[in-house]
């Protein structure tokens, strides 16, 4: 009754890896999130390219942790804390609630940042959850269908038009596979339409495809993307986004490229609950609001709060700010536990955090990749092959594994796709709740979700 209570926010890599870190600790565990499962993030574009299911992605917190007695998993979006008090509310499915807490690591990850043009979201889904992936699928899939009932060029040309706005790890292979769908698997299928024809717009403002990945890996992707037939615009800005197209600004002045089909792949943010925790605490936040923590991953003042993953602000070795990436939040939550246990065995603090860089990885299409590992740089088929072997080991549970082999054999070797079922419901269920109101409705922020490593193409880089 008198257990060390760890209160856990947010059930992404760091929020699960931490649990797991305190399963032998004389510690009673409560776990909460906004989901009922664990969300491997780094691969999200397949689901929503009809690659993998949503299920093999996506396994149920329960089953992972079914076998850790002093683990409590609880459904719900944190509100607010209660620093003095030393409690988190909780807003459920129809119930409100209140959890006591001894140590709080938070793990709530990031949302989808428009950069000030939440506007942007009706028409550009981002790619942050199970959700939004399904919905991109039915998108991109029925655009084909659409189109090859239309008998206006223009129109056939909006709807087999797809652009992808982010040339980070996450836009990048969505541009490629979408590539992929229109030049390998649906060739043969459409009577009226050649889905070779489609055209794939890949916008980022900056002036480089993966541009965290060193020049060489960049040229190297930027020509693999030109291969395939993707279209890249760098130095772009979007201006503009509506359910037809996509207003860019460019060198060459204000654009306008028809479309029907958008994805949202730019910018992450902290999530507004990251700045009630640090108004409750008196904590200062960066640029995107995250929390600027101690070199333990504590917040200043407040030993017995630990941030990790990408709602924490904290220089690396070389001076920068820590990527949030799925490493960067696995490697801060196992710590976390581990200052909490050796408080608890009356240890002196450990010392401070620090990250190893396992390198970064970033497919581009079926049997090519680049890879960044400390001063090895990879690209082709190697790099794709480290891709295979490091995403099935971080894939939770051995039936994820093997599935996921199965359906990329399908996939990589074959034409097809495993997962091309899509419904109307699918395209439309995000509107028809925004419009008609959600009886399940939480705050909106992010909060416990498992959005840990945004933005990520890898478990290495996010996302």
């Amino acid at each position: 009754m008198n257990r060390h209570r760890v209160v856990i926010v947010g059930a992404g890599f760091g929020g699960l890896f931490a649990a797991k870190a305190l399963r032998r600790a004389d510690v009673d565990v409560t776990l909460i999130n906004g989901t009922t499962y664990h969300l491997f993030q780094p691969l999200l574009y397949q689901v929503a390219t009809g690659i993998l299911s949503e299920g093999e992605v996506a396994p149920p917190i329960r089953e992972i942790l079914r076998r850790q007695d002093n683990v409590d998993v609880r459904l719900g979006w944190v509100r607010d804390v209660d620093v003095e008090a030393r409690t988190v509310e909780v807003a459920g499915p129809g119930v409100s609630y209140t959890v006591g807490y001894d140590s709080l690591i938070f793990a709530a990850g990031s949302s989808q940042s428009y950069f000030g043009n939440d506007g942007f979201a009706a028409d550009a889904p981002g790619m942050k959850s199970v959700d939004d992936a399904l919905e991109l699928r039915a998108r991109i899939f029925h655009a084909f269908e659409i189109a090859d009932l239309q008998t206006d060029p223009a129109d056939v040309e909006r709807w087999m038009t797809f652009v992808i706005v982010g040339a980070g790890p996450t836009g990048t292979e969505m541009a490629g596979q979408i590539a992929e769908l229109a030049h390998r698997t649906l060739p043969g299928q459409y009577r009226h339409i050649d889905p070779h024809r489609a055209r794939i717009v890949l916008v980022d403002a900056v002036g480089a495809v993966l541009n965290t990945f060193g020049d060489q890996l960049s040229t190297r992707a930027l020509r693999e993307l030109h291969q395939l037939g993707v279209e890249v615009e760098l130095n772009t800005t979007v201006v503009g986004v509506d359910p037809e197209g996509i207003d860019v600004e460019t060198v060459r002045g204000r654009e306008r490229i028809p479309a029907m089909t958008k994805v949202w792949a730019a910018g992450v943010s902290a999530p507004p609950l990251a700045r009630r925790l640090a108004e409750a605490t008196g904590a200062s936040t960066d640029r995107a609001g995250r929390i600027l923590v101690e070199p333990d991953t504590t917040i200043p003042g407040h030993p017995e709060i630990f941030v990790v993953g990408d709602l924490m602000a904290l220089p690396g070795r070389d001076g920068r700010q820590l990527p949030g990436v799925a490493q960067v939040a696995i490697q801060s939550g196992r710590y976390a536990a581990g200052q909490i246990r050796a408080r608890l065995a009356g240890r002196t603090a450990e010392r401070p955090f620090r990250y190893f860089d396992k390198g970064s990885l970033a497919v581009i299409s079926r049997f090519s990749a680049v890879a960044s590992i400390g001063r090895l740089r990879l690209s082709g088929f190697p790099a794709w092959l480290i891709w295979l072997v490091v995403h099935l080991f971080y894939l939770v549970g051995f039936k994820n594994r093997v599935s996921a082999v199965l359906h990329w054999a399908v996939s990589f070797l074959g034409r097809g796709r495993s997962e091309r079922v899509t419904t109307l419901q699918q395209v439309y269920a995000r509107t028809a709740m925004r419009d008609f109101g959600d009886p399940f409705a939480h705050p909106g922020d992010g909060a416990g979700s498992t959005a840990v490593g945004a933005g990520a193409g890898s478990p290495r880089t996010s996302r």
